[in-house]
């Protein structure tokens, strides 16, 4: 159906004549069949014809029925539809016996697609009877289609919980138009079963409030008649950002007596943060200063009147604990409260019985006492006759650990751990720790006197000693001290110290404390030794664990004159007790032990202890712990706040302690943000397996301290293997994210690598809490023939979403055990203890003027304070106020802190910038000044004799 041509309208017109000439016939005819049952009535469409769609290639049928209706035609297009494309159906109505009339037509695809109106192809139907004709409405004909492409699609997004999403979708272009629906994690979104959901806004998915369970994938679902299609996914992401919970109570003040601090911590779990959702803002733990009263001590009052005597022949008196009250914790007084006499001189008389009991008593009393004196004299004898060689001599068995000896042997130079000497390491991508390892093997013992205490004024010479400078390996000359000679003890060993005998508690005793078992099992095992012992008197000294990254210094004086104590350092090699419960602390330094317990100093001593952590920022909250007598740890201080107890001092590698109580002390530390960062060492090892074909490489992760990479050498001496690569750095952030380690670049040709596993890895909580137990992964490899004794490969060790090391492998395999060369070429230090003046480098001379300047008050009362400044040791100055020769304690901290890498060219700098400060005090800036000139440099010590120092430097 469609446009008729020429002919078509000759054929529409002859049949418009034949309907004018059947009207009156039809008219009559009809008004013969329905006249009598309705007269005036024109024809009602009962069904009008509806709009259609034309799905593919199939044509639609358009339907007409009305009453009562002598002919029904469609006009489609303005044109009438020719007669034989109609079909009509015709029947007599029961009720009213009216002729009830149906007509269809069909549409192809072809005919709209050949109508070019101004409007959509559109079909009608008119009816005929008696009374006229009537016209039904009009009904569209349209090719439906629905296209591929999306007008726009809902894009990913990430909100915050409760929230707004809104997803927005245009569907294809489409007739009729496509109806959307929103499918999550392939299942249908209804907003009927969820209020908090709404579909109905121009095709978009809002949600209102989001939730967790809101999270997923998104698609939407767009469909017609013809075809449905898919959006691309989109998947949304509802995260939590972190917040605080509420503060804990405040903690006790950290001083008993005083001003200290106090704190309270809250952590990011209020909520935590989740699905990529932000970190708590601020920081977790909060300090407040808090003062203590100060604990006061019982005293006694006065003794009361004697009371009368008794008929017992006593009189009695009593005091009072008032004088004043013990308050805060105080001790109660000492002593008794009663005090009873015999009133008449013991000339009271008893019964027969008690008199003689009481002579047999007196008769042993006086018995005993006089074998007590018999034994002192006797033992004080003794003890004059052994003076000669030097201190007691004590039977080892009489205390809990020992002495061992050990002969002297020099160190190696350069990293004796590499396989092949010849290869250069990378040392721009590796930091090796710089603190004490251990001493010069010198044997020298030439003694010159100790020049005297000098006084600060300018005109006074110094006899200036390069035995200072010890760690340069220059050998030197060592300060003569007459009570307590400056030598160079080897491990274990204990010294002869010269000097008169006394009685215990007197001058010139030798207090050898009992101290723990010597290791001696370590030296079986392969094990280096975790203790070291020295004896050290007035001149003070340097005590050094080998290889582990921890020494003592004891400053000049500490000691108190002719007296000698043993002291000992050891490292705990159990699992740590000193983290907290709640498991957020880790350790990252060695338990380190100093003592005996009973030592008593005049002046803090310094503790150098390695440690792993990344303090190159503050995302740290690092404390020093101690452990108590019960064995349960207290905390000493946060490293960043200022106490009177204890002083800190944090390097990126060590950190220096200045500390009055011997114990175990160890630092701990709480990760603040997820950017916080450990280091940690990482060493690969290899040796050949049993058959030959078979290589082992191994793989250590450990934190970047001497004493955990010493684990990982003793493990390996026993196994046999070597050092691959120099031993890199690596920095493990706190974000929670594993470790991997994986093997690259094997040569595919050469070797295999068994069983087919090149990555494995650790997870995050093994590598972060790791203290004890080194991490290993090993990796085998075999190769195909015995003479391919090249081995070249990578090893990539990376933190997921942080940093990565390579460690490169380039080995030659030996084939027998007489062709390996062993990489632990280096025996063990053997000399451990240093005392008098070869163990400092400021010499004793120029130490005792620069404290003798600094210590005497100036017009502004702050000389030492300046040199704290000058040398940056300016922080928590209030512990050096309380300290006898604050100078002193100063120049030890700075001792420590440049016990390797130091050289004096720094202090003379420092004191000529402070004289130039002073200038305008003449007799400080004069002093300041001489006394710069006369610390030697490093290079004059390197490039002179000893005889040219004496000469030129005054």
């Amino acid at each position: 159906m469609g446009r008729f041509g020429k002919k078509g309208r000759y054929s529409c017109f002859g049949f418009l004549a034949v309907l004018v000439l059947l009207l009156p016939y039809a008219m009559a005819r009809g008004s013969r069949d329905g006249l009598s049952a309705m007269s005036g009535t024109l024809p009602h469409f009962l069904q009008e014809p509806d709009d259609a769609y034309i799905v593919k290639s199939n044509p639609i049928k358009l339907r007409c029925r009305a009453r009562p209706a002598l002919q029904i035609f469609f006009k489609c297009n303005g044109e009438w539809v020719h007669q034989n494309q109609h079909t009509s159906l015709e029947h007599t109505e029961l009720g009213t016996g009216l002729k009830i009339r149906e007509v269809m037509i069909n549409v192809s695809r072809q005919q709209v697609e050949d109508f070019h109106g101004p409007e959509d192809y559109w079909c009608l139907c008119v009816a005929w009877s008696h009374l006229g004709t009537s016209k039904s409405r009009k009904a569209t004909v349209r090719i439906a289609y629905l296209r591929k492409n999306f007008e726009q699609e809902p894009q990913g997004m990430e909100v915050p919980i409760n929230g707004m999403i809104v997803l927005h979708c245009r569907p294809p272009e489409g007739v009729p138009a496509a109806e959307v629906e929103w499918l999550k994690n392939e299942e249908l979104v209804s907003s009927i079963e969820d209020i908090n959901i709404d579909t109905r806004a121009d095709h978009n998915l809002i949600i209102n409030e989001a939730r967790l369970s809101d999270s997923g994938n998104y698609t939407c679902l767009a469909s017609n008649i013809v075809a449905r299609r898919r959006s691309a996914t989109a998947t949304v992401i509802v995260f939590v950002n972190g917040g605080w919970s509420s503060w804990t109570d405040w903690s006790e003040c950290n001083v008993r007596c005083g001003r200290g601090v106090q704190k309270r911590t809250r952590t990011c779990t209020n909520p935590a943060p989740l699905n990529g959702g932000a970190f708590c803002e601020g920081m977790s733990v909060q300090k407040s200063t808090c003062t203590s009263p100060c604990p006061v001590d019982g005293g006694w009052a006065e003794w009361t009147m004697w009371s009368v005597c008794s008929s017992e022949c006593e009189r009695q008196r009593t005091r009072e604990c008032t004088d004043p009250e013990p308050k805060h914790g105080g001790r109660l007084c000492d002593g008794v409260a009663l005090d009873t006499d015999n009133c008449t001189g013991d000339l009271c008389i008893q019964a027969d019985m008690d008199s003689n009991n009481d002579v047999a008593l007196y008769s042993g009393l006086a018995a005993g006492v006089v074998t007590v004196v018999v034994l002192v004299i006797a033992l004080t004898l003794y003890r004059r006759n052994q003076s000669e060689y030097g201190v007691d001599v004590i039977d080892s068995s009489a205390l809990t650990g020992g002495f061992q000896s050990f002969s002297f042997k020099s160190a190696r130079q350069g990293n004796p751990l590499l396989m092949n000497s010849s290869m250069q390491p990378d040392l721009t991508v590796s930091r090796t720790y710089t603190g004490p390892i251990c001493f010069p093997d010198s044997m020298e013992k030439e003694l010159i006197p100790e020049p005297a205490l000098f006084d600060p004024l300018p005109d006074l010479k110094d006899k200036v000693h390069s035995s200072f400078m010890v760690s340069l390996g220059v050998s030197e000359r060592a300060e003569y001290h007459a009570k307590v000679p400056s030598q160079t003890f080897p491990r274990g060993v204990v010294q002869e110290i010269g000097g008169g005998g006394g009685t215990l508690g007197g001058r010139g005793k030798s207090q050898l404390a009992p101290v723990q078992p010597a290791l001696v099992s370590s030296m079986t095992t392969g094990k280096r030794p975790l203790r070291t012992n020295g004896v050290f008197g007035h001149g003070g000294g340097r005590l050094v664990v080998p290889n582990a990254g921890v020494s003592l210094l004891v400053p000049h004086g500490a000691i108190e004159e002719d007296t000698t104590w043993e002291l000992y350092m050891s490292i705990t090699q159990q699992d740590s007790s000193a983290l907290s419960d709640e498991g957020q602390e880790i350790l990252l330094s060695p338990e380190v032990t100093y003592g005996p317990p009973g030592l008593t100093l005049s002046c803090p001593v310094a503790l150098t202890i390695a440690h792993c952590a990344d303090v190159s920022s503050e995302d740290w909250n690092i404390k020093l712990k101690r452990q108590a007598q019960d064995n349960s740890w207290e905390e000493v201080m946060t490293v960043e706040e200022e106490s009177t107890a204890c002083y800190c001092l944090l390097d990126t590698q060590c950190c220096h302690l200045l500390v009055e109580r011997p114990g175990c002390y160890a630092l701990v530390g709480e990760a603040l943000t997820q950017a916080a960062g450990k280091r940690l060492r990482l060493a690969a090892f290899g040796n050949m397996e049993p058959n030959f074909l078979n290589y082992s490489i191994r793989v250590y992760c450990v934190n970047d301290t001497p004493h955990a990479f010493q684990e990982v050498v003793s493990v390996e001496r026993g196994r046999g293997g070597r050092l691959l690569e120099e031993p890199k750095t690596l920095l493990f952030r706190a974000n929670s994210f594993n470790l991997q380690v994986s093997i690259q670049d094997i040569p595919q040709f050469l070797w295999s690598i068994k069983p087919f596993t090149t990555c494995q890895e650790f997870s995050f909580t093994q590598v972060w809490c790791s203290s004890q137990s080194p991490l290993q992964c090993a990796f085998s490899l075999e190769r195909y023939s015995p003479a391919a004794n090249q081995l070249s490969c990578k090893i990539s060790v990376r933190q997921v979403k942080g940093h990565e090391q390579i460690l490169q492998v380039y080995t030659t395999i030996a084939e027998s055990e007489k062709d390996t060369v062993p990489f632990f070429t280096q025996s063990d230090c053997t000399i451990t203890s240093q005392t008098g003046s070869r163990a400092f480098k400021i010499p004793l001379s120029i130490r005792q003027r620069i404290c003798a300047t600094f210590d005497t008050a100036n017009a502004k009362g702050k000389d030492w304070q300046l040199l704290a400044q000058k040398l940056h040791i300016d922080r928590n100055l209030g512990y050096f106020a309380r300290q006898t020769s604050p100078s002193a304690v100063i120049l030890s901290l700075w001792e420590a802190q440049h016990q390797e890498r130091g050289d004096l060219d720094s202090l003379a700098s420092a004191l000529e910038e402070i004289g130039k400060v002073q200038s305008k005090h003449s007799t400080s800036a004069d002093t300041l000044d001489h006394i710069s000139k006369t610390i030697p440099s490093s290079d004059s010590i390197m490039n002179r004799s000893s005889e040219e120092l004496d000469t030129n430097h005054t």
